[in-house]
C-alpha cells in the first residue's frame, strides 16, 4: 500500500477519481500477499500491483466497473476460474480482493 501513496496523493490533487483493489485473502499459493494493493483512476491511470501481473488488466476492469456503479466488492480469481487462467494466474491458488472506490 505505502508504493501507491504518492500517486494517491496526486490523484486527490487533480481530483480523480479512484478505486482501490486489495489483496484481503489467499487460498494456497498466491502472487502478492494480503495488504498488496493497486489503485486504478476513471481515466485507467493504475498505481501498484496485485498479482504481479497475472490479473491486473481484469482488475482494471472491475475497478472501472466499481467508479461507474459506486459501488464495493470482493473479486476472487483462481487457477480453476476460466478468466483468471484466460489472463495468466497460474500459480495454482486463488486470491480475494475488495475493490472500493476512494472518498476523498
Amino acid at each position: 500500500m505505502k508504493e501507491i501513496l504518492g500517486d494517491l496523493e496526486r490523484w486527490r490533487r487533480q481530483g480523480k477519481r479512484v478505486a482501490l483493489a486489495r489483496v484481503v485473502d489467499i487460498d494456497g499459493s498466491g502472487p502478492r500477499l494480503p495488504g498488496a494493493a493497486m489503485a486504478v483512476t476513471e481515466d485507467g491511470e493504475v498505481a501498484g500491483s496485485v498479482s504481479g501481473g497475472c490479473v491486473e488488466g481484469a482488475v482494471v476492469t472491475e475497478s472501472l466497473q466499481c467508479l461507474e456503479e459506486g459501488s464495493r466488492r470482493i473479486v476472487t480469481f483462481g487457477y480453476s476460474d476460466d478468466e483468471a487462467f484466460a489472463v495468466g494466474l497460474t500459480c495454482g491458488g486463488t486470491i480475494h480482493l475488495y475493490l472500493e472506490p476512494l472518498d476523498w
